[in-house]
């Protein structure tokens, strides 16, 4: 059996047995096994790449995609199993509420699997919609009034944005079948990549425009961010995490696999100049909106925006260094971003708020989570030695060879973002505590925080040479 299959299968059936499943131990249990064995397999294909077919394949590009991400579902499940417990035992969750947590988890986890290593356009669409689907139900999953109106804000600006997605998926349809003829060849990557160049250039021009809104709201590109902070705030903890740390990053992979076929077509327009564009906006603006957040999972929502917003300038530049720093900070700030919200789902609720005044002194009341904490908000904001830093460093130096002028708004949002953070953190962690040391959590619930740290640390550092080889690959296929 191919390798691919298992890795889609895992989560799937999964999925489908943790449905039948009420007790809580039980199904906690499952989910973190059912998400490292989909870890453990995925590995596999670092070592063996399975056949391509015209529904699913593996290339140097998302492999290592497909392994980032079931490695964070990996230790979001660890994380989750003591969160979720708590909120059990304080009454926020039912039982009912849990198997369907635990389930959609799981069928989260498929569907963004399967938009990386879909084949067919169409499935890698049908794929990120149904992604869509699992984490609305999952941010309404507290049924309060704020999180009920956050979902259907999700669902509906999402919605809008997958619909334009289709549009643009229809029209690449359309300028390869007079080319390839009709059936599934004129919707296969591996076949449309080849043929791309022969493609009518202002049909593949228009679909762009779309497939950049439509995929863009997925990502969160500011100006058609509004879901994303409130879809972060009102969900629980973990699926913050990794709606930040991956869900982002599969609808720009989305977008980028069809940037490759513009960039294949030499009469097409030229996508990079629309992604500059939107990710400088999306840095900017949310490098002052950090600023003026209160809330504590809004703020690094907004660090989100921020960052996808870099992410995006890079593989707009293009060009071999751009391309790699921008595949270099999509896994840093993935790693990042998800052990933030971890340190953030324990703070939240030991202090009992979301309300960044209400939490105060955590280095003097929780000293192990509030340095851990404050080692995580350094390194997204980008100081060195950390990972981050280095791809922000290869951004901003291989924009200032090729473009000096725009080099100077990235340095100055990276700025803006980076003192936004400080002086956001710097009570959270060393004024007067407010939360009293007797409330505890499970140390144990820290290992995903310390996990991700140290690779981030270590990234920074120390980058191994077929990690090296690998991202120079990648980046040479991006164009």
């Amino acid at each position: 059996m191919n390798v691919h299959y298992l890795v889609l299968g895992i989560p799937l059936i999964a999925s489908g047995l943790l449905a039948l499943i009420s007790s809580l131990r039980v199904s906690t249990w499952v989910n973190v096994l059912a998400s490292f064995s989909c870890f453990a397999t995925s590995v596999a294909l670092l070592f063996h790449r399975p056949a391509t077919t015209p529904w699913l394949f593996i290339d140097d590009f998302n492999v290592s995609l497909v392994v980032l991400t079931a490695f964070v579902g990996f230790t979001t499940s660890v994380f989750s199993a003591g969160y979720i417990s708590r909120e059990r035992k304080e009454g926020h969750l039912n039982r009912r509420n849990l198997r369907f947590y635990h389930a959609m988890y799981q069928a989260f986890l498929f569907t963004m699997l399967l938009a990386l290593m879909a084949n067919n356009l169409g499935l890698m669409w049908v794929s990120v919609e149904g992604a869509t689907l699992t984490t609305v139900l999952m941010v309404s999953l507290y049924r309060t009034r704020e999180a009920i109106e956050a979902a259907w804000k999700y669902f509906i600006l999402c919605s809008v944005g997958i619909a334009l997605a289709l549009f643009g998926t229809i029209l690449v349809y359309l300028a390869a079948q007079p080319v390839m003829g009709p059936g599934e060849e004129a919707m296969a990557w591996t076949f449309v990549i080849q043929a791309s160049a022969k493609f009518e250039p202002s049909l593949l021009s228009l679909a762009f425009v779309f497939l950049l809104v439509g995929y863009g709201t997925k990502v969160g590109l500011a100006p058609l961010h509004a879901w994303l902070p409130d879809a972060h705030a009102e969900g629980p903890t973990p699926i913050s995490a990794v709606l930040s740390g991956l869900l982002l990053n599969v609808a720009l992979y989305a977008l980028l696999r069809f940037k490759m076929i513009l960039s294949a077509n030499g009469s097409a327009l030229a996508p990079g100049p629309l992604m500059v564009a939107m990710g400088l906006s999306s840095l900017l603006l949310a490098a002052f909106m950090l600023y003026k957040r209160d809330d504590i999972k809004r703020l690094f929502a907004f660090s989100s925006i921020e960052h996808m917003g870099i992410i995006t300038f890079a593989f707009g530049m293009g060009g071999a260094l751009s391309n790699f720093a921008g595949l270099l900070h999509m896994t840093m700030h993935s790693l990042t971003k998800s052990a933030i919200f971890f340190a953030v789902g324990i703070i939240t609720q030991i202090a009992g708020t979301k309300n960044i005044v209400g939490i105060r002194g955590l280095a003097s009341s929780h000293p192990v989570l509030g340095w851990s904490f404050l080692i995580a908000v350094l390194a997204i904001a980008g100081l060195p030695p950390m990972g981050v830093f280095m791809s922000e460093f290869l951004v901003v130096s291989s924009t200032f060879a090729r473009q000096p002028l725009l080099a100077l708004p990235i340095m100055a949002g990276l700025l803006i973002a980076f003192g936004a953070l400080i002086w956001k953190t710097q009570n959270l962690v060393f004024s007067k505590p407010s939360i009293d040391a007797a409330q505890k959590y499970a140390p144990w619930a820290l290992a995903p925080l310390f996990a991700h740290l140290a690779l981030v640390i270590l990234a920074g550092v120390w980058l191994p040479d077929p990690l090296v080889e690998w991202f120079r690959s990648v980046a040479k296929m991006l164009g």
